[in-house]
């Protein structure tokens, strides 16, 4: 079990397990840190238990991965030990991307309402943290938001994807700030095209995987551009380049991990 199919979302766990969305297989696959196989941990029996799952975290508090399960328009639930079921959680959403706070709140990309919900433990129908106003260009508003990203001030940081900007919306607000991007669609330094996954340091500074323009790009906080820290040389399957990068996360060492759709495969990268 050495292969994947258009992968998509990533979760690193503190033991250095990385967690694939492998979207067409419609499984869940885990590889141990120097692991040369993975393993199903999630899915694999049909369309029916995953279709398309974009995105997977881990909750820890209740040992579980939460999927995003797109095309079967729900997220689930699966035990992360001897799971051999799903559990339905949210209903009826377009889901990409999700993320979960340290409190236990989950937060859901719905791709077809161009809005952010976080669901409190219980809550079924959620709350509106970002967009919700249609879709548009505005700062109230996204367009075809993939990825979210929580920091520890609760502030909602989301892949605005049509809109090739990355919007951060603080707690409580009436609308988004643009941290990266939104000068439109192109590739240099202050634009951005397409952009997936996002993460962010304590310090504020943005990492985005920039679908179109093969690169990962590092935003600080307040600047008006980025700078490449992988890729960004044509797409290809060479060890330094990237072919429609996806989603990106780091471990506990800062290591970054993506990715590489194109290429079928995730990419570690030693930063300096």
């Amino acid at each position: 079990m050495n292969q994947l199919w258009d992968p998509a979302g990533l979760y690193v766990d503190d033991d250095q397990t990385i967690y694939v969305a492998d979207k067409l297989n419609q499984r869940i696959v885990a590889w141990k840190a120097g692991a040369s196989n993975g393993q199903v941990v999630a899915g694999g029996n049909g369309a029916h238990q995953l279709n398309q799952s974009f995105d997977v975290i881990i909750d820890k508090e209740r040992d579980s991965l939460i999927v995003s399960d797109y095309t079967n328009r729900r997220v689930v639930r699966w035990p992360l030990r001897n799971g051999t079921s799903e559990e339905t959680i949210i209903s009826n959403t377009d889901c990409i991307g999700l993320a979960m706070d340290e409190n236990g709140s989950l937060y859901v990309v719905d791709f077809g309402k161009h809005e952010v919900r976080r669901y409190r433990i219980g809550d079924t129908k959620g709350t509106v943290v970002a967009g919700g106003n249609g879709q548009g260009n505005r700062l109230d508003q996204l367009s075809r938001p993939w990825y979210v990203f929580v920091d520890r001030d609760h502030s909602v940081y989301v892949s605005d994807w049509s809109n090739h900007r990355i919007m951060k919306w603080e707690e409580g607000a009436k609308q988004g700030i643009v941290v990266a991007g939104g000068q439109g669609q192109g590739n240099s330094l202050s634009q951005l095209s397409q952009p997936l996954g996002i993460n962010v340091d304590q310090l504020g500074t943005v990492y985005v995987a920039d679908f179109q323009n093969h690169r990962i790009m590092r935003w600080p906080k307040g600047a008006t551009q980025g700078s490449v820290i992988v890729g960004g040389n044509d797409s290809g399957g060479q060890s330094n380049q990237l072919n429609y990068p996806y989603d990106l996360s780091f471990d506990r060492r800062g290591n970054l991990y993506v990715v590489d759709y194109g290429n079928h495969r995730v990419q570690r990268f030693s930063l300096e």
